[in-house]
């Protein structure tokens, strides 16, 4: 086991070099740079004016130079600094945010996982039958309407036409001032929301996946022996067809540890939230390429590390893996 760890880390290091060399150059190719968005709005600013922002932020450098500079400092944990108008470090801004984030998305992902798990075991038990049709239909509504569509007509319906909820934001003002229980509320009125819709938009697919593959062991044949020696329904899904049957979930699981970061984008800027998916977006609008990679190493080696983990799950489950015969 230790071996095949060993191979696996060591497997990390020239992807997440890959990773970062294709979205560095292509961040770089696109459409636009830092100083023409900064000097866009502004007449004053002539061309000698660019060319020394440009030597500011070392634009006028190559390609590779510019990708060499930033790999150099990102071995000493170094982002760089921000392009934006308050020139601050990189790190610092995402420490900023990425507690709000993660938060936010681990929540998610606990219910998601919570709710979708149960729901497609209840659709594979009862296969083909009305309550099995009746889940198809809700989860493959949540997954049809777009998210940020769902969104806005929740906004409308319970915060501005019932008033039930707060629609942005994760405070109400003066909250600062209150009680640590009635800030606690506050924040949780302001959550419901966005993690509401994060979570509906995700049933689907995990449910569905749960469903095709119990449904797949349920119709082997040591699960007809079970029930041929008389052993009760409820301990053949739960004992013995359930740990099958999430074996394949277990790379579902791994792929989501990058949406606690890529996944809140469209939310959080939709409910104004300041966490790493709205960060991002105005990264991206403002040509902030030391953010933008900053933000995007992170999603990187959080995708590395849950294909790791979920390797890893695999592996303890099934011996073959880990010996190099599966």
């Amino acid at each position: 086991m230790a071996n095949y760890l060993i191979k696996r880390i060591l497997m990390l290091v020239p992807l997440l070099l890959g990773i970062t060399l294709i979205t560095f150059t292509v961040i770089h190719l696109a459409p636009g740079e830092p100083v023409e968005m900064a000097t866009a709005m502004s007449p004053k600013a002539s061309a000698a004016t660019r060319a020394r922002l440009r030597e500011f932020y070392g634009l006028d450098k190559p390609l590779h130079v510019q990708y060499g500079m930033w790999l150099s400092n990102l071995s000493r944990l170094d982002f760089g600094r921000s392009f934006a108008p308050d020139n601050r470090p990189v790190l610092d801004k995402i420490k900023e945010r990425i507690p709000i984030t993660i938060s936010l998305n681990v929540i998610a992902l606990i219910l998601e996982f919570g709710l979708a798990l149960p729901i497609g075991i209840m659709a594979a038990v009862h296969r083909d039958t009305l309550l099995d049709r009746a889940i198809s239909v809700f989860v493959f509504v949540g997954f049809a309407v777009p998210t940020f569509w769902l969104a806005l007509l929740c906004m409308y319906l319970f915060g501005v036409k019932l008033g039930w909820l707060p629609i942005s934001g994760i405070h109400s003002l003066g909250s600062d001032q209150w009680s640590f229980f009635w800030r606690s509320a506050d924040l949780a009125r302001h959550l419901v929301l966005p993690i509401s819709i994060a979570t509906f938009g995700s049933l689907a697919g995990l449910s569905r996946y749960m469903r095709s593959t119990m449904i797949e062991v349920l119709s082997q044949d040591y699960i007809t022996t079970a029930r041929a020696k008389g052993v009760r329904e409820r301990v053949i899904i739960y004992r013995h067809a359930l740990k099958n049957a999430l074996l394949p979930v277990i790379t579902l699981l791994g792929f989501s540890l990058p949406a606690l970061i890529g996944g809140s984008v469209i939310f959080e800027t939709i409910f104004s939230i300041p966490g790493m998916g709205q960060l991002f977006y105005q990264g991206v609008m403002a040509r902030d390429y030391p953010l933008v990679m900053g933000i995007l190493v992170i999603g990187a080696c959080l995708t590395l590390i849950g294909n790791l983990l979920a390797d890893l799950c695999y592996a303890v489950a099934d011996p073959r893996i880990r010996h190099g015969r599966g």
